[in-house]
């Protein structure tokens, strides 16, 4: 007798205000990936393939929410998606798009298009979760695909997936890295939620914070060290700003009432 064939699960990608890398990470995986697929089906993922499915039990979201018309299609996704995992910085953060909410319309088109005709829809980037319930997040810009296959198989499982909450400090003494600090190097590691494995400090270069901040950051202790450092009062905001717009001005306009 043949045993019943168990159903894969769909999943599928969808796509905002971005760049894709994230999306284009996934097809460096290779055997990693394929293996991943002896479980799951990939029912929707621009980057890879031409076929559309509104059938599908876990959505990824990248990107950030800007228009009109994105808001209502991420909450169509919400609502046809059992689980919805916000994917890469842009979706979990804001990301860089997030620094858009420091201007008016009018300051963001003079900056980026001068004088030139602006024939684009722009709008104010959130953060997925500031739209539409998110289940769980994978961080990074790029994502981390160690990481992405870990959440994956862990949330197929059914063990959900919780990204660490320590500092990518942590992973740079583990891997026995020299302090970009003690190199006379600014870094955002101290600040910065790890899971990256120390990518860019392992390879020379410093942390810009593409994790998000820390749930619990010291951020006036790091604001001091980098003063230190010579930053001016605007360089260090455009510092934290790079990535994390999207929840310091949230956190600002609480504060503010």
């Amino acid at each position: 007798m043949n045993k019943e064939t168990k159903k894969k699960v769909k999943i599928a990608f969808f796509d905002f205000a971005d760049c894709e890398g994230c999306q284009l990470q996934l097809t460096y995986l290779n055997t990693a990936f394929l293996g991943l697929l002896d479980h799951c089906e990939i029912v929707n993922f621009r980057e890879a393939m031409s076929e559309r499915s509104d059938d599908y039990d876990i959505a990824f979201i990248e990107g950030s929410i800007t228009r009109e018309h994105d808001e209502e299609r991420v909450k169509k996704i919400r609502e046809n998606a059992k689980i919805l995992i916000a994917y890469g910085a842009c979706a979990t953060i804001g990301g860089v798009n997030g620094m858009r909410r420091r201007y008016s319309d009018q300051e963001a088109k003079k900056i980026v298009y001068g004088d030139r005709p602006f024939h684009l829809e722009a709008g104010y980037p959130r953060a997925v979760n500031e739209v539409v319930k998110v289940d769980y997040y994978i961080h990074g810009c790029p994502t981390n695909n160690e990481e992405t296959v870990l959440a994956i198989k862990s949330i197929l499982l059914g063990k959900g997936y919780v990204p660490p909450t320590y500092a990518v400090c942590v992973e740079c003494k583990m891997k026995e890295n020299e302090c970009m600090f003690d190199k006379g190097v600014t870094c955002m590691g101290p600040v910065t939620r790890g899971g990256c494995n120390a990518w860019c400090t392992s390879w020379g270069n410093t942390c810009y914070g593409c994790r998000g901040l820390l749930d619990d950051p010291a951020k006036e202790g790091h604001t001091e060290i980098l003063k230190k450092y010579g930053y001016t009062m605007d360089e260090l905001k455009q510092r934290f700003d790079l990535y994390n717009s999207c929840r310091i001005s949230n956190e600002e306009a609480k504060k503010n009432g």
